[in-house]
Parts: structure tokens; sequence; C-alpha cells
């Protein structure tokens, strides 16, 4: 009998195959159900076919000397999830759940992006917008490879991490990260960073069109715009896009 090999970039989507003959079924893994409180009812998920995705957070939207403390944004609201992050991350590493990292990460050249994206960061074309230097240090603004679109330090992303550059509000547009997500076989994806009512909301809404099941992680999200707009997030979420948990929650689920 000829040798098979594993055809696939993910354990959890592979074929394998031999000169002779390809076996197109996948392996399937064990369910590891986890029950936690949640709104509007509580939920039990595969931490199997689980992702947490971690939105934008960045020197330049969560450090002090980042793009928003520049232009006069108090920065400390988008600063609290970094704490229960780095508690509930290292459980779900070990749980070997995928950690992915969802952050502005522009071209140099802006070529991909439009007149009316940029409009956002740079409303009236004067001051310091994407791909701009910052005052501070004179890197760009959430440009690929500066120290400005990097992760905060305190909750940097670990070598088996995955890393996805997004280009719009919106995680899925113009980027792989639908791909990666189907070949790591998820369904679920939690939902944690900042802003929770600009960047994370898109994403989640984004998700929930495609057909994942979402989780936003309240307590691992923030925003520095006004409380009603964290309001209207959760309620909308509640209403229309999945569910709203605690990371204490389900951390407590994963221990039991």
């Amino acid at each position: 009998m000829a040798k098979s090999f594993p055809l696939g970039s993910s354990p959890r989507n592979q074929w394998q195959v031999s000169r002779e003959s390809a076996n197109l079924v996948r392996t399937p893994a064990a369910p590891q159900p986890v029950s936690f409180t949640a709104t509007p009812q509580h939920l039990t998920i595969d931490l199997r076919r689980t992702a947490i995705v971690v939105i934008d957070m960045q020197n330049d939207f969560c450090h002090p000397d980042g793009w928003l403390a520049s232009i006069g944004v108090d920065v400390s609201p988008a600063r609290t999830p970094i704490a229960p992050l780095a508690r509930l991350l290292p459980a779900l590493r070990q749980a070997d759940v995928p950690v992915v990292w969802v952050n502005w990460g522009n071209r140099p050249d802006q070529l991909n992006l439009s007149p009316s994206l940029l409009h956002v960061y740079k409303p009236a074309g004067e001051g310091v917008g994407l791909g701009d230097p910052l005052p501070s240090n004179g890197a760009a603004v959430l440009e690929a490879g500066s120290w400005a679109a990097a992760v905060v330090d305190e909750i940097a992303p670990h070598p088996g991490d995955i890393e996805v550059a997004k280009y719009r509000m919106s995680g899925f547009w113009d980027t792989p990260l639908d791909s990666i997500l189907r070949n790591l076989g998820v369904t679920t994806l939690l939902f944690a960073g900042v802003n929770v009512d600009q960047c994370v909301l898109c994403t989640l809404q984004d998700a929930n069109f495609l057909g994942y099941d979402c989780v936003l992680l309240d307590d691992c999200s923030a925003t520095t715009s006004p409380a009603f707009c964290a309001d209207a997030t959760r309620y909308n979420v509640n209403q229309c896009f999945g569910f709203v948990a605690e990371s204490t929650a389900l951390l407590q689920g994963m221990s039991a």
C-alpha cells in the first residue's frame, strides 16, 4: 500500500493523499463543551470549534503615546480590556483555542484605502491621519510594521497566534480572515478589543452574516466613545447578532 500524506494547512481540515487515492474524510475532533452565563441566554459552546478574535488592541488606540492620545482622546477606557485579556488568553491557548489578532496594518502607499476611509481619520485634510508620523516618536499611524500598529506590550501576540491585517472597520473585508477561520474548522467566535461600537461591532456583524456564532466578551471590549455607544452595541448584539458574556464567566465554565 502506498504511503499517504496529510494535505492541508490545518490539522482540523486535512485530506490524506497518496499516489493512488485521496481520502477526503476529515478526522473529527471530540467536542469540548463549556457552559457559562451569558445574555440573552445561558450558553454552551464547543471549544474545539471556537476561536477568539481580538481587534485593534494596538498602540495607536491604547497607548498614551499612540495616535488617539496624540489628538486629545482619553485612551484609559481602551486600556480596560488589557487585564481581562491577560488572564483569558493564556487559558484559551492552553485549551488549544486559536487566538486571532485582527489589527489595522495599512500599506505605506495606501493604495487600498479610499478617500472616504481616509476622511474618517483626517476629516479636514489636516493634522495626523493614517500613515502620518506620530508627534511623540515618528511612527507611522496604523501602518503595517510600525510601532503605532503593534499590539500593546502587555498582551503581545505569542508565536502560535494568528495575525491578520485589516484595512476597514470590518476585519472580513479585503482580508483572509474568513478563509483562515474555515480552515481551522471554527464555527464560534469570541470577540474582544476596541472600539466595541466600531471595528469590533462591524467585524462581529459580518461574522454573523457569514454564519458564525458570535459571542461578545464585554469585559474584554471597550470604547473611547460615549457610554451610550457601548450600551447600544450590547443591545444590538443581544437582539440581532449573538450573545454577550463576561470572560470571568467563560473562565469559570472552563475550570468546571
